[in-house]
């Protein structure tokens, strides 16, 4: 039996736990905090309209807080790439592009109120955070479908 190395320590004994189905805890965790990542980006595009309303391109700014749910979404999905390496490299590019497109979706967003235009909404990110939600879903209530799946595959 080889000895169960950890790279951090007591964070891994907790969140290298598992749950149901064998299931780890920080699945459980990323899933959250992708549910959580669409409140917030839903939160920032009403202040970015508000902003937009009140005093027009220049007075848009980042919703912090919307901010610090993708810096914690990036981080727990590397920390997520250290425990499972297949389902956190899968997940980390899916995170990353939806970091990303939330990135340029802001960017869109100062063009349009420069140009007099409505703002739209975020579809870009919108769609990437689906796909990420979907997968961190997969990932971590796998369980619920796993006899059935088993018997017709």
């Amino acid at each position: 039996m080889q000895p169960s190395v950890t790279l951090f320590g007591p964070l891994d004994t907790i969140m290298g736990t598992t749950g149901p189905g064998g299931v780890l805890l920080v699945e459980y965790v990323l899933l959250a905090l992708v549910v959580a990542n669409f409140g917030t980006r839903m939160l920032a595009h009403r202040r970015y309209t508000a902003q937009y309303d009140d005093g027009g391109a220049e007075a848009i700014s980042r919703h912090p807080v919307h901010v610090v749910s993708n810096v914690l979404l990036v981080v727990t999905s590397f920390y997520y790439l250290t425990l499972a390496h297949h389902g956190g490299m899968v997940l980390s590019v899916l995170v990353l592009g939806v970091v990303i497109t939330d990135f340029f979706e802001f960017e869109s967003r100062k063009v349009e109120a420069r140009r007099d235009l409505t703002l739209e909404r975020p579809k870009g990110a919108l769609v990437a955070a689906m796909v990420a939600f979907l997968y961190a879903g997969y990932q971590s209530l796998f369980w619920v479908i796993k006899g059935p799946w088993s018997a017709i595959v």
